[in-house]
């Protein structure tokens, strides 16, 4: 990557360490995330540190502080199964939200210190972080929502699932092949589509202005940016002419961040406020499903 392209990334990696990850951690109601959330600052600021430091010790450093604070996160993914005892759609959707950053802060600390971890290069271990940032944080926290929101649509539960699994696959297609990835770009897409479909007709008609405003421009942006994941993934498999990486960082990681990310949460704050609410839409607390759900 150029240096132009790098920095933007690292611009991208910023917003999902200060900003989308602290109003996501406020929409999951599980105990021990308000503490996480409250000192997250201890691991966000060494992180966006290690950004504009050289690569070298210090970097690294400051990384694995970030690191740290991203397995904080994992380890509540286990500990809230055990608590829940429900792998339901918008549970398993939860819980890959907490994970997945762990899986950007490795990353992270791999790119930071110039080792090429499991054989990637330097660029696509950059990369690797703002995607677990918003395909898979993001993504997976939001489908899981639009399920809490509308559990009985059959299209909210697969959103809900098909995010989770898209996200695993992408990742195992790191490690096995080009064509690998590309189904897992094809299965993430399909449930970023469901959940944007979800929310422009179900969710966007239902509330005030300016939340219908922030819902209506996450799920057009989602048909634009997924499209262009496709199609650099299909390309990527089979040699098609296909978008450069600088392109898509430009497009589908700014639209991504931006567009879907930052918009969705500031949307799904104010729908966790009661009042911004009318009847029919009743969003309930914070990802926790009831006991019976969970059977």
């Amino acid at each position: 990557m150029g240096k132009g392209t790098t920095e933007l990334v690292d611009l991208l990696v910023l917003l999902g360490m200060g900003a989308v990850i602290p109003l996501g951690l406020a929409l999951i109601d599980e105990p021990g995330l308000a503490r996480v959330r409250r000192l997250w600052p201890l691991a966000a600021v060494p992180g966006a540190l290690s950004l504009w430091l050289p690569r070298g010790g210090l970097a690294t450093g400051c990384a694995a502080l970030y690191a740290l604070g991203t397995l904080a996160l994992a380890l509540h993914a286990p500990v809230r199964l055990a608590r829940t005892r429900s792998l339901a759609p918008a549970e398993t959707a939860v819980l890959t939200a907490l994970a997945t950053p762990s899986v950007a802060g490795l990353a992270l600390v791999a790119e930071r210190s110039g080792h090429e971890l499991f054989g990637f290069d330097l660029d696509i271990l950059a990369l690797t972080v703002p995607h677990f940032h918003f395909a898979g944080f993001t993504a997976a926290l939001v489908a899981g929502l639009v399920c809490r929101a509308r559990p009985e649509r059959a299209a909210a539960r697969f959103a809900a699932l098909s995010v989770p699994l898209g996200t695993l696959l992408v990742l195992a297609g790191y490690f096995i092949d080009d064509w690998a990835e590309l189904a897992g770009a094809v299965v993430l897409t399909t449930g970023m589509w469901l959940t944007g479909l979800l929310t422009w007709r179900d969710l966007r008609t239902r509330t005030d202005r300016t939340t219908a405003a922030l819902l209506g421009t996450a799920s057009a942006v989602l048909a634009a940016t997924m499209l262009l994941a496709l199609w650099w993934a299909l390309g990527e498999a089979s040699g098609l002419p296909h978008p450069t990486l600088t392109w898509m960082a430009a497009t589908h990681g700014v639209g991504n961040a931006l567009g879907f990310a930052l918009c969705s949460l500031l949307a799904w704050r104010r729908l966790a406020k009661p009042p911004t609410l009318p009847q029919p839409l009743t969003v309930p607390q914070p990802l926790t499903l009831p006991k019976e759900a969970a059977r």
